[in-house]
């Protein structure tokens, strides 16, 4: 995924690059002496509520499914697993169309309410008449 080009998240959602903030700053953990001195960690920031490229009617999905991750209507996405501050943008660009089009897809459809078949209810209590049987007959070993 280039760094320079425009998200294509679904066929209807494609945020340009200019829509996309990002700030870099140093990463922590292992690396030696690069650690201390590259800022290769990214914070990617997208803002869902004011995007001109969200559809009006997908706007109202994201915001819900994704509420718990927004601040002030802005998704933010850090990435600092890669030593390489353009393997950290590639991954937090991915992650973000990943949470896009995971939170854009369409609620599946409602479920058609089913009722048990006459045999089925036939079997079930043929079952517990069974099972009644064998818990009965194991009656009388702990009577005193």
């Amino acid at each position: 995924m280039p760094i320079d080009t425009d998200l294509a998240v679904t066929r209807r959602i494609v945020i340009p690059a200019g829509e996309l903030r990002e700030r870099f700053s140093r990463s922590s953990g292992p690396g030696g002496q690069g650690v201390n001195t590259t800022d290769s960690r990214v914070e990617l920031s997208f803002d869902v509520a004011r995007s001109p490229s969200i559809p009006d009617d997908v706007r109202p999905r994201l915001l819900a499914r994704l509420a718990t991750r927004l601040a002030d209507g802005v998704l933010t996405i850090a990435a600092s697993g890669q030593r390489a501050q353009l393997a950290n943008r590639e991954a937090a660009r991915a992650r973000l169309v990943s949470l896009l089009r995971d939170a854009a897809a369409p609620p599946p459809p409602k479920r058609r309410p089913t009722k048990p078949s006459r045999g089925a209810k036939e079997r079930r209590i043929a079952e517990k008449k069974r099972r009644g049987d064998i818990k009965r007959g194991r009656g009388g070993r702990y009577d005193d």
